[in-house]
């Protein structure tokens, strides 16, 4: 709805309620309806499901127009994030949040920083989600009272020309309220449990659904050993959970992400359920490592399976865990992806050990040809050594071309020494277009890093305790933060305006007019930044 509509819808309804609602003006009503245009986290969920949906088919036409994210375990971070965006581009199309259950485990949590192993609160993952929405609608409500103060500036000065260019940027205005995939780990227990979570997520305004085939009791991080996988009937389970509850909610186009780690996971907790031979229980059995049982009077207590007729006993760890046979991860991957895809999943995660194109391509290409519209999520992960597995594949490109790469040590690529040689530029275009390549080849719809939050963090609060408790002093802050905010156009640089209160002001003065006590008077030292 245009702003003048609005404020004529406004004016209708409170002419219909006579002196009794005289106070109240049409423009104030107008302004606060549109700083406020999501009424609940449904309105979100499924807004930002229709953006997504667009820009997944903007996708598929053109793989140049591929979506990123950086994962964020704060409100504030959130809305920082996108207002930097708006900032910089102009738009926030085709940018959007992530929830990392790993930042919620370790920066969430009651219990205190937790390793991701879905230790921690469940329901701390859809406070975040709620916590989110509500500084990106903040930044919504503050970015439009700008306007309006600007607004009313124009036509108190008469000038009709800039009240039409103010009009006109308030029609056109884009909302910081932009996607979240949320992780959802797996699922935090059986698929009933997945189910109630999944509800809560997607009430709090989550539109995407990340869920990995990992086993709930024994998730880990995918970037760490001992991940269990479960047999795909279990996982399906819950993929068939999040599009209930995706339905149940209204929120038709709703997307799920599932997730495999079974490159890096060799051991299930169970053996699949196989019905007949070749069936989905069969073809997950069939990567199980066994052994022949030709002594029946040699098993104790053990599992037995028929794999071509033989009489088979997978290998069963103290653990109870089944491991699977080495060199079997792709493929099962491959069989994952394809599974999900063609059981209501909407987009794909393959978790790996490297940020390798060609290693990820050649599942992508493998799964295309079952399902030629197959699209990846890809974590840009903290966890790889980006500059020394760039300067490797550099230096191992090199080597197949037959160049000379004796002057420089394989396994020391990461030594500073090597920051200024051909090979590092050349591995830093490789990181620089990573993305871009990747999306172009491998079919990575969306890009995403999932705790770049968690790591600036750390690194401005080092430099800032170095400066500031050391010989600068004082100088630490003002030139390492304050001086460099205004320089750089900060927008927190005003935290007493980024807090909300010039939008408590324009409330103030709605409710109580000329009475209205406001903070944001001569004496405000906010000014100093105005």
């Amino acid at each position: 709805m245009s702003y003048e509509n609005a404020v004529a819808e406004a004016r209708d309804l409170i002419s219909e309620r006579g002196d009794a609602w005289s106070a109240i003006t049409a423009e104030g009503v107008a302004r606060m309806r549109l700083q406020n245009r999501f009424g609940c986290g449904l309105d979100i969920a499924r807004a930002t499901a229709a953006t997504m949906r667009a820009d997944m088919a903007a996708y598929d036409a053109d793989p140049s127009r591929y979506t990123q994210s950086l994962g964020c375990w704060h409100g504030f971070i959130g809305q920082q994030k996108a207002i930097s965006i708006k900032k910089h581009f102009g738009s926030l199309k085709g940018r959007y949040l992530y929830l990392s259950g790993w930042m919620v485990a370790a920066l969430r949590s009651e219990f205190g920083p937790l390793p991701d192993q879905s230790m921690h609160e469940k329901t701390s993952v859809p406070a975040l989600i709620a916590e989110l929405y509500t500084f990106l609608k903040q930044a919504d409500a503050r970015e439009l009272g700008g306007l309006f103060r600007d607004l009313d500036a124009a036509r108190a000065a008469g000038d009709r020309e800039r009240e039409t260019a103010l009009i006109a940027a308030i029609d056109g205005h884009e909302s910081h309220v932009v996607p979240i995939i949320a992780d959802i780990d797996a699922g935090f227990g059986n698929a009933e449990a997945t189910y109630l979570l999944a509800k809560k997520m997607i009430e709090a305004g989550a539109c995407a659904l990340q869920i990995e085939n990992q086993v709930s009791d024994e998730k880990q991080c995918g970037h760490q050993d001992g991940k269990v996988t479960v047999p795909h009937e279990d996982f399906l389970a819950k993929i068939n959970a999040c599009r209930y509850a995706f339905l149940e909610l209204g929120v038709d186009d709703g997307i799920i992400v599932a997730r495999t780690d079974s490159l890096g996971a060799g051991l299930t907790k169970q053996i699949a359920y196989s019905r007949a031979a070749g069936d989905l229980g069969d073809q997950y059995n069939a990567f199980l490592d066994c052994d022949e049982v030709t002594d029946l009077g040699a098993l104790r207590g053990d599992v037995v399976i028929e794999r071509d007729g033989r009489l088979m006993r997978p290998k069963r760890l103290a653990s109870n865990l089944f491991q699977f046979r080495p060199g079997t991860g792709e493929d099962r991957c491959v069989l994952d992806c394809v599974t999900a895809l063609r059981s209501g999943a909407d987009l794909l995660w393959i978790e790996t050990e490297k940020p390798h194109i060609e290693q990820i391509a050649g599942m992508v290409d493998r799964i295309r040809a079952e399902v030629p519209d197959a699209k990846l999520v890809y974590n840009n992960s903290p966890s790889f050594n980006w500059t020394l597995n760039f300067r490797q594949q550099a230096y191992d490109a090199w080597a197949a071309a037959g160049r000379d790469v004796s002057a420089y040590e394989r396994g020391a690529l990461m030594s500073v020494i090597y920051d200024t040689t051909e090979l590092a530029a050349e591995a830093d275009e490789r990181i620089r277009t990573f993305q871009k390549d990747a999306s172009a080849r491998a079919g990575i719809f969306h890009h995403l890093i999932t705790l770049p939050t968690y790591h600036t963090a750390a690194l401005s609060t080092d430099l800032l305790a170095r400066d500031y408790f050391g010989e600068l002093g004082m100088l630490g802050y003002v030139a390492g933060v304050q001086r460099r905010e205004i320089r750089d156009g900060i927008a927190c640089v005003r935290h007493q305006n980024m807090s909300g209160s010039d939008i408590g002001d324009d409330h103030k003065e709605l409710f109580a007019g000329d009475a209205a006590l406001k903070a944001g008077g001569v004496h405000n030292t906010m000014n100093q930044f105005a």
